[in-house]
């Protein structure tokens, strides 16, 4: 029985474990939520491969990981979910005509439930690292240099963030920054003297209309929440807003950082304080071309239909393996969409194949010829 044979098999089985881990919810920085799910999910990978988990705890928070020794091939992903607890109450796990539905479902426990299946496929599994972070929703804060480790002592990194709805695999994405702009004034009585305050609100309403200036084609600079003042007949004597910058190079971020970070005030004896800065650099179309053809091939020996690519606006944390020039593919996961949405899909019936194709590639991986260590680093194509 071949692997795509051997994953249709486990079709229940893959439908049963992604209702069990829905349910199980994971909500971000919930600890105890987080550390049942991590409960489950060891007791489904471990066996699979032979191994413990270690449980990295960073900031009290519980990342999995299973290492291997000669890592050849580190399959990641994250078991948080954007969904507040209680959310499964009132919006369980629903399955209707192949659809499945529910918080979480597509992004990412379908690609987590995938991922199980792809081990159980593989003869060997002794040079396949897995890490699965709980912190991705939040931005990676604590699990960012636990990442970027195990990614340099791999020569590929295999993403189960979900694919695009028609099934294609994510070969670039977007990068981040996240800013939070303070600004600070003077307090004076609205009524009797405005004149001797600084209006932070002013200053803020002049900052939010200069920053939206630094957009440029590819290139998002967005405000976002904004706060000034806290009673109605004060001059307010601070505000601070956010803003969400996304571009598709890293000459962009820096260029952008460059406008925030030079910034002047408006009015005379205001203040500004930036905070923040760029949270993660694009994942560059160059470092996922190598397991693009590997994963091409292994979908055409499986008889699978033709895998497409696709660039992301959005972000993940392929984008910073593929940032240390690892060779990174991303989107491997399940096929669905309306993620962080009460819209949020997977079509349950593509998740074996997806399996047997993650399975395929990182058997494809493992038999390539060792050419050096792929972390080639900026701007060089990775290398397998």
């Amino acid at each position: 029985m071949d692997i795509r044979q051997r994953a249709l098999a486990q079709s229940g089985a893959l439908v049963d474990r992604l209702r069990e881990l829905v349910h199980q919810e994971s909500p971000p920085g919930e600890v105890r939520h987080l550390h049942a799910c991590a409960d489950l999910l060891e007791s489904w990978i471990s066996p699979v491969l032979g191994r413990p988990a270690v449980r990295v705890m960073r900031d009290g928070l519980p990342h999995l990981l299973w290492p291997a020794e000669d890592q050849r091939v580190l399959l990641l992903g994250h078991y948080d979910t954007v969904w507040s607890e209680g959310t499964v109450r009132d919006w369980p796990f629903a399955l209707s005509d192949g659809i499945a539905t529910g918080p979480g479902v597509c992004d990412m426990k379908a690609g987590i439930v995938q991922m199980v299946t792809a081990l159980s496929l593989l003869p060997d599994t002794s040079r396949v690292g897995v890490l699965l972070t709980c912190d991705e929703e939040s931005g990676s804060p604590t699990s960012r240099p636990l990442i970027e480790q195990q990614a340099r002592r791999s020569r590929a990194v295999l993403v189960s963030e979900p694919s695009t709805e028609t099934g294609a695999v994510k070969v670039a994405r977007k990068g981040g920054s996240k800013y939070e702009i303070t600004i600070r004034g003077r307090a004076a009585h609205a009524g009797v003297e405005p004149h001797r305050g600084v209006n932070a609100a002013v200053e803020l309403a002049h900052q939010v209309l200069a920053v939206r200036a630094f957009a440029a084609e590819g290139t998002s600079v967005t405000p976002t929440v904004l706060s000034a003042g806290s009673i109605s007949n004060q001059v307010p004597e601070s505000a601070t807003f956010c803003v969400d910058v996304r571009a598709w190079t890293r000459e962009e971020l820096d260029r952008v950082d460059r406008l925030i970070r030079a910034m002047t005030p408006w009015l005379t004896d205001a203040a500004l304080v930036v905070g923040g800065g760029i949270n993660r650099y694009p994942l560059q179309e160059a470092v996922a071309t190598p397991l693009l053809e590997i994963a091409r091939r292994a979908g055409r020996e499986l008889g699978l239909p033709p895998l497409e690519a696709a660039h992301a606006a959005g972000a993940s944390d392929a984008n910073f393996t593929g940032s240390l020039g690892v060779a990174t593919l991303d989107g491997l996961g399940g096929v669905g969409g309306g993620s962080h949405a009460r819209t949020e899909w997977v079509d349950v019936t593509q998740m074996p194949d997806r399996a047997a194709l993650l399975a395929a590639t990182v058997a494809g991986v493992l038999t390539q010829p060792r050419r050096g260590h792929v972390a080639a680093g900026r701007g060089v194509p990775a290398r397998l």
